[in-house]
């Protein structure tokens, strides 16, 4: 299982990242590459250093049985929302230009932002092993409230995590018309992250007590 889910997360991996250069028209497109070896640091930190058990790697590949239709229809959104992101990002700054170039302190903002939300999300999901793919109560594996490291600041840091990065692409990009795709990813998150909450105080035991703790969902003094 092993094998499969790291060759399965490579071959996403690799079409993904190819939409941006298909859509640029080029290979020697820099806000792509460096898009492309962040993205290999962390594919390689996800299988070294921050490594997820078998266990977890099969709740990640192949989610059991339980998870939310409002979920599913969320994912649905959310992919043609991240390819729009690429497609657009790669047509503008990779092939026509229609934004205006950024000053180079934006790209770098946009690298910081990219780089630190991806390693929040890696390091939540490390830290939660019930982290899954959709949104389900994991009985299967006798789901427990994770209340440790990240999840002691905010509830769900995966997301802060999303967030933070998908900020970052259109600076990285340096393409004005990205952003909108990428207002409508982090709007499905929020929502995401509201109706996920909501489920776990429903459904999960002991989630009641730790949202008394822990009081906010995803941005820390805010929300």
């Amino acid at each position: 299982m092993k094998s499969n889910y790291f060759i399965k997360h490579f071959i996403g991996t690799f079409i993904f990242f190819s939409i941006i250069f298909i859509s640029a028209g080029r290979i020697n497109y820099w806000q792509g590459l460096i898009y492309v070896v962040i993205g290999f640091i962390m594919f390689i930190l996800n299988y070294t250093v921050l490594r997820i058990d078998s266990q977890f790697q099969n709740e990640r590949s192949k989610p059991g049985e339980g998870t939310k239709k409002w979920d599913k229809n969320i994912l649905g959104l959310s992919f043609i929302a991240t390819i729009a992101m690429y497609i657009i990002a790669g047509l503008d700054s990779g092939r026509y230009h229609w934004s205006p170039d950024f000053h180079w302190t934006l790209y770098l903002l946009g690298i910081i932002l990219t780089v630190s939300g991806q390693l929040l999300f890696l390091i939540a999901q490390k830290q939660n092993k019930f982290f899954s793919s959709t949104v389900r109560i994991q009985t299967d594996r006798e789901h427990i409230v994770c209340e440790t490291g990240l999840y002691k600041i905010v509830r769900h840091p995966a997301y802060l995590g999303s967030i933070i990065q998908s900020i970052g692409f259109p600076l990285i990009f340096g393409s004005i018309w990205s952003i909108l795709p990428v207002l409508i990813s982090i709007i499905l998150q929020l929502t995401r992250t509201n109706l996920e909450d909501k489920t776990l105080i429903n459904e999960l035991k002991g989630y009641i007590e730790y949202s008394d703790k822990t009081r906010f969902k995803i941005i820390p003094y805010i929300w």
